[in-house]
């Protein structure tokens, strides 16, 4: 299986990356694996799009770490035509460019789509992923798991939203990942308020969203596969993410100091992943992590879930070979029968 992994540029992967796992796994078990950064891409007159490319050279390594640095330290790109892979994931974070690159922003997502067109299978769907460039996406998705919420640039509708939330609210940018500009206010922040929100509005609409008070204890991260809570031997694929004692920082973002712990899996959590299944399913969205609070999804990540390697810890089953396996027999399935199945339906084919 030759299989492409769009990132956002190999140097700044890390060894504790989902993506660096999966990687590590394809390769041990013999596929070809190629790196392709953001800047990579050519569409040529012949229709095709080509990439300077990472090959992973095919063996088994000791580590993550190891794995990584091998990678990173090779000289030079590869040209490859990217009609001939197999599979390709994008698994690059369209957020950490809308500043320092905008142009790289949709890049995966439109090169994707046209690389879709000869056959190659991509995961996650590419008009998925563009559904969920933003955390609008949550909208999509029953209003029973969603918490309250306001969408918009006007900062005295947002003043009034949070004065009927008691005071309390979460602000945050439409765009964004790993807690980057968020807030919570409080009765006591109406000073702050307008500061709070324009620096969230200030490269786009904004968030303002009902607080939840389970959230002080942090949130759950649920990966789903195929539309369906992810689970093998009877395990779930979740961590707890749990803010510091005595944080004051509400964000539950493992890149923002957050610690993570065993989840605590309940119905009502499992009833929360569940009711997403149908619209994920929809949109050809293979692989995700929805971020629980009590029984309410505050987001749905299907750019670039991470966090499987710390579910693999904590509940002793390896997540990350049941993901290749899926994948693997998607791309069998296609091979078998090329026509059968559109991208969309295939990629949550099981």
């Amino acid at each position: 299986m030759r299989i492409g992994i769009i990132v956002n540029d190999i140097r700044t992967e890390d060894p504790g990356y989902t993506t660096t796992r999966l990687a590590m796994l394809a390769a041990a078990r013999g596929h070809e694996v190629y790196y392709i950064d953001l800047d990579a891409f050519a569409l040529r007159p012949d229709d095709h799009v080509y990439a300077h490319a990472w090959p992973v050279p095919v063996r088994r390594r000791r580590s993550e770490r190891a794995f990584l640095a091998e990678v990173q330290a090779l000289p030079r790109r590869r040209e490859i035509d990217l009609h001939g892979l197999d599979v390709l994931l994008p698994r690059s974070d369209p957020s950490i460019e809308i500043h320092c690159r905008p142009w790289a922003r949709m890049a995966a997502i439109h090169f994707s789509r046209l690389v879709r067109r000869s056959g190659v299978l991509v995961l996650n769907d590419p008009d998925g992923l563009d559904l969920g460039l933003t955390k609008l996406y949550l909208e999509y998705f029953p209003e029973s798991i969603r918490p309250r919420t306001l969408v918009t640039r006007d900062f005295e509708e947002a003043r009034d939203f949070i004065a009927e939330q008691g005071g309390y609210a979460v602000i945050k940018p439409l765009a964004g990942s790993g807690g980057r500009n968020v807030f919570l206010v409080r009765p006591h922040d109406t000073p702050n308020v307008n500061q709070m929100m324009e620096a969230v509005s200030r490269d786009h609409y904004f968030i303002v969203q009902e607080y939840l008070p389970d959230a002080v204890h942090g949130d759950t991260r649920v990966f789903m596969l195929n539309g369906r809570p992810f689970m093998v031997k009877g395990r779930l694929a979740a961590l707890h993410r749990q803010r510091r004692v005595g944080d004051a920082d509400i964000r539950s973002n493992l890149t923002a100091g957050a610690i993570a712990v065993k989840a605590q899996v309940t119905d009502r959590l499992l009833a929360a992943a569940e009711a997403t299944g149908e619209r994920l399913r929809r949109d050809g969205i293979f692989f995700a992590g929805l971020d629980v609070v009590g029984d309410r999804i505050m987001e749905v990540n299907v750019q670039t879930p991470g966090g499987l390697p710390a579910a693999e810890h904590f509940e002793g089953v390896n997540f990350t070979a049941a993901l290749l396996d899926a994948i693997e027999r998607k791309v069998t399935f296609r091979q078998a029968h090329p026509d059968a199945m559109d991208n969309r339906a295939l990629a949550v084919w099981d």
